[in-house]
C-alpha cells in the first residue's frame, strides 16, 4: 500500500510537470513512463555488470557498451542541468547521433515488451530545469520494489481521473478488484482484456494471484506460463499501449502480449484463445458494417460498440471460458433487434450468471452513465437456470463528481479480505462486502433452487423462464419488488376542525394581547 510520503512525492512530481508546462494529464504520465523506463534500464546494466564481475564472465547481452555511459540514468543524472538537457535533444555526434531519449527507441525487443509501442514516443519536457527536477525526485522512489513500483504508478494513473480527462481509460480500481475476486483467476487461464486501457484488469488479476497464490510461483511451469502466456491485452491506442506495457512491467509481468489494433476489425481473427476475460469496452461508440469482423455481425447485427464487443468476447473466450464485462444499461434493457439477440444468445445458447446493477456515479467525474456488470461462461449449449441480481447502491465513494472516499484504506481493504468482519459499518457505504458474501453463497446453491429469491432484497434470484417471459429483459427494475410503507392520514375534515381550533386560539391571544397594550 503507498504511504503518504510517497503520495506526496508523486503529487511533487505532477506539480512540477504542470507547473513546467506540462498541462495535459496523459503526457505527464507518458513523460513520467519514460523516464522510469530509462531509469530502469540502468539498474538492468548495473545488475548485469554485477553478474560479471562476481563471475568473472556473463552470457548476458549488455543494453549499453562502455561508450555509451553518457547516456545512461546513473551518468547524466549528475550532470548539470542545461548538460542533462542536451543528452535527451541534441544528437551526440561521438555516439551515432543519438540522443537518450532514441537510444531508448532503438532497443526493440531487447528492451523488454514496453519498447515494442514505442516508435511513437516524443521527448515533450519543454526545459532543463523541469528535467533536472523530475530526474532528481525519480531517482529517490523505491523502484526496486515490484509491489511499491506498481502501485506507484497506479497512484499516478489515478491522476487521470482526477483531472477528469482521458477517464475513460480507466475503470475505479476498487470495481476491478471486486470483479478479478469473483472470477478468482485460476493457475491454468489465459486472461485477456480486448479494450485493456492502461492494464488495470490484467494487473487486478496478476496482483490477485500474488495475494492468494504465492505458492504456485514455486512451480516453474507456472512461472513461465505467468512470464509468457497468462496475460493479453488489445489496445487500439498508441498511447495507451506504451502505459499499459509500462503498467504490466512494474507490476512484474515482463512478456505479455499486447496487441496494437482495433478488436473489432477484420484483422482481429482471435477465436477460442481465453479462458478469463475481464473487460470494461468502449460505451456509446458506433461502427460502420464495413468496418468490424464479419462473424460477429452474425451474432448481433449492430453498430453499438457494447453489443459487438460482447460478441467478440463470446467468439474469444474457449469453450467453458469465463467473462465479466461492465456494460451500459441500455445493454440489459434496450427494445431493437440487436439488443435482444445479444441477451437471448447469453441467456438461451450460453450461461449467464449474474448481473450487477451499479449506481450510476461509479464512473464519475467523466461519465455519470449508469452501468452493469455481467459475468457468464461459454458453453455453447445453454445451461442459465437462475440469475443472480444484485441492486448495488454504494461503492464507498460518493457517487458525485468528487467521489470522495467515503471508508478509511484499512476498512477498504477488509471489503476484500474479511468482509463477514465489516458488514455493519459498510451499511450504507459499501456493498462490495455484502456483493462478495452474496456471490459466494449463490455459487454454492443447487441448481432449480427456489433459495434467494426475495426480490424486496437487493440480492435475489431470477429464474430463466421469468426472464424468456419478460423478453429477455436483465434491468433489475423489471424484477426488483419496492415494498411500500403504507401512510394513514386524518380525515380531511378532522384536519379542518384541528386548524379552525388552532385559529380560535390564535385569535384570543390576539385579544388578550391588545388588552395588555391598552
Amino acid at each position: 500500500m503507498i504511504t503518504g510520503e510517497l503520495k506526496s512525492q508523486i503529487d511533487k512530481i505532477w506539480n512540477d510537470f504542470w507547473t513546467g508546462g506540462i498541462s495535459n494529464p496523459l503526457t505527464v504520465i507518458e513523460q513520467f513512463t519514460y523516464l522510469i523506463f530509462l531509469k530502469q534500464l540502468d539498474d538492468k546494466q548495473i545488475l548485469i555488470e554485477k553478474r560479471a564481475n562476481m563471475l568473472g564472465v556473463t552470457t548476458d547481452k549488455p543494453i549499453y557498451t562502455p561508450e555509451q555511459r553518457e547516456l545512461r540514468w546513473s551518468s547524466f543524472r549528475d550532470k548539470d542541468a542545461e548538460v542533462m538537457f542536451e543528452l535527451f535533444t541534441r544528437p551526440q555526434h561521438h555516439l551515432n547521433d543519438v540522443t537518450v531519449f532514441d537510444f531508448m527507441k532503438t532497443l526493440g525487443k531487447d528492451g523488454g515488451v514496453f519498447t515494442e509501442y514505442i516508435k511513437g514516443a516524443t521527448f515533450m519536457i519543454p526545459t532543463a530545469k523541469l528535467l533536472d527536477r523530475v530526474v532528481q525526485q525519480i531517482d529517490k522512489l523505491p523502484l526496486d520494489n515490484r509491489d511499491t513500483k506498481g502501485d506507484l504508478y497506479e497512484y499516478m494513473l489515478g491522476k487521470i481521473a482526477e483531472a477528469g480527462t482521458n477517464g475513460q481509460f480507466r475503470t475505479p480500481r476498487h470495481i476491478i478488484r471486486m470483479m478479478v475476486e469473483m472470477t478468482k483467476p485460476q493457475k491454468e487461464d489465459t486472461i485477456c482484456d480486448p479494450s485493456c486501457g492502461t492494464a488495470g484488469f490484467l494487473v487486478g488479476a496478476s496482483q490477485f494471484i500474488h495475494e492468494k497464490h504465492e505458492a504456485w510461483f514455486m512451480d516453474q511451469e507456472f512461472r513461465n506460463h505467468y512470464n509468457k502466456e497468462m496475460f493479453n491485452g488489445i489496445e487500439i491506442d498508441p498511447s495507451m499501449m506504451r502505459i499499459s506495457a509500462m503498467n504490466l512491467q512494474l507490476h512484474g509481468i515482463e512478456n505479455p502480449t499486447l496487441i496494437g489494433n482495433s478488436a473489432l476489425s477484420e484483422s482481429n481473427d482471435i477465436s477460442s484463445e481465453y479462458s478469463l476475460i475481464l473487460a470494461n469496452p468502449p460505451f456509446k461508440g458506433a461502427l460502420d458494417y464495413d468496418e468490424v469482423e464479419s462473424s460477429l455481425l452474425n451474432v448481433t447485427k449492430t453498430k453499438k460498440t457494447e453489443l459487438l464487443f460482447l460478441a467478440l468476447i463470446l467468439r474469444m473466450l474457449k469453450l467453458g471460458g469465463r467473462a465479466a464485462v461492465i456494460i451500459p444499461d441500455g445493454v440489459l434493457f434496450g427494445s431493437s433487434g440487436a439488443h435482444k439477440n445479444i441477451r437471448k444468445e447469453l441467456i438461451e445458447k450460453q450461461q449467464l450468471q449474474a448481473v450487477i446493477s451499479m449506481p450510476s456515479g461509479v464512473f464519475k467525474p467523466y461519465a455519470g452513465v449508469s452501468t452493469a456488470i455481467l459475468f457468464f461462461t461459454k458453453t455453447n449449449s445453454g445451461g442459465t437456470d437462475n440469475v443472480w441480481f444484485y441492486d448495488m447502491q454504494a461503492d464507498g465513494f460518493s457517487l458525485d463528481d468528487k467521489r470522495n472516499p467515503q471508508l478509511t484504506e484499512e476498512l477498504f481493504e477488509k471489503c476484500f479480505t474479511n468482509p463477514e468482519s465489516i458488514l455493519d459499518e459498510m451499511n450504507g457505504k459499501c456493498d462490495i462486502p455484502n456483493i462478495l458474501l452474496d456471490w459466494k453463497k449463490y455459487q454454492n446453491l443447487k441448481p432449480n433452487t427456489t433459495d434467494g429469491q426475495d426480490r424486496t432484497q437487493k440480492s435475489f434470484l431470477v429464474s430463466k423462464a421469468d426472464i424468456v417471459t419478460n423478453d429477455y429483459d436483465l434491468s433489475i427494475n423489471r424484477y426488483k419488488e419496492i415494498v411500500y410503507d403504507e401512510v394513514v392520514y386524518e380525515k380531511p375534515q378532522t384536519i379542518i376542525e384541528a386548524i379552525k381550533e388552532i385559529d380560535k386560539k390564535r385569535l384570543e391571544a390576539m385579544k388578550d394581547l391588545e388588552k395588555m397594550l391598552s
